[in-house]
């Protein structure tokens, strides 16, 4: 696979920005059912993000780590507590902010750099400033598939597509609801990688949902186990382990015990 970890060219390296603060505190959010009923999701979750901070969330599949991740972006205002970014309320979408999904979503009748650029687009950049496209898409090792359409793409390069649509956004804070999650074992594991060289080198906070334990304890500096909906934060791991990591490493896989027992998952630990 391409190493989309590649270095910046200046023209890049001047734009990249710090990473977005995140402070969640105490959300709680309900989803309305029919005949006036609510179905809570989040149970008075409190999380705080650092500046460049890597942080993943595991839990039961339906527990609410989308939820919160769709309240991070904006999506939604929480029915209670705050969620604000380097102290400023998150109350609607913003550019700095940007959700990358398990489906990259690609619009089939535009180009691969056209998709690229649609974040610019519908943002009124100029054109003059378009020259980011091209880094974006160098970055991500598409550069020869910029004129391709997304049916002539593999699986690994859409979500590296979708990948280059968030980073040309120049974001603080990038969100990722599972975006690995339907790629082959193999691609997962060369992605996974690849996305941490870009983090490390960009600067930008993370926020991850997964349900891949070690794919949590790869990647991350931090993370935070949920229980079953309504999700309730039952454990904060903090992965002293220095990169690159190996799986096989005592301390990875003591951390997986750990992470699997408060899933209630000791039987496969």
């Amino acid at each position: 696979m391409v190493n989309i970890a590649r270095e910046l060219q200046p023209s890049a390296q001047a734009s990249i920005t710090a990473g977005a603060r995140i402070e969640i505190a105490n959300v709680s959010h309900h989803f309305a059912q029919p005949g006036g009923a609510s179905l809570p999701v989040l149970d008075h979750v409190s999380l705080q993000v650092r500046p460049g901070e890597f942080v993943a969330l595991l839990g039961p599949s339906g527990c609410g780590k989308s939820t919160l991740l769709r309240l991070v972006a904006g999506l939604e205002p929480p029915a209670h507590g705050q969620i604000t970014q380097d102290g400023q309320p998150i109350e609607r979408p913003d550019p700095s902010r940007i959700v990358v999904f398990q489906d990259p979503t690609l619009f089939p009748w535009r180009t691969v750099r056209d998709n690229v650029a649609l974040g610019l687009q519908a943002r009124k950049v100029p054109k003059d400033q378009h020259a980011r496209v091209d880094e974006a898409l160098a970055l991500v090792g598409l550069s020869e598939f910029a004129a391709s359409y997304p049916h002539q793409l593999s699986g690994g390069m859409a979500q590296r597509a979708a990948l280059a649509r968030a980073l040309v956004n120049e974001p603080q804070l990038l969100i990722l609801d599972e975006p690995l999650g339907k790629l082959d074992s193999l691609t997962r594991l060369s992605m996974q990688g690849e996305l941490l060289k870009l983090w490390q080198r960009a600067g930008f906070s993370v926020l991850l949902v997964t349900h891949d334990v070690e794919e949590a304890l790869f990647l991350a500096d931090r993370v935070v186990v949920f229980s079953p909906r309504p999700a309730r934060t039952v454990k904060e791991l903090a992965v002293d382990l220095p990169h690159p990591r190996h799986r096989t490493q005592p301390r990875f896989v003591e951390l997986r015990q750990q992470a699997l027992h408060h899933l209630g998952l000791d039987e496969v630990a």
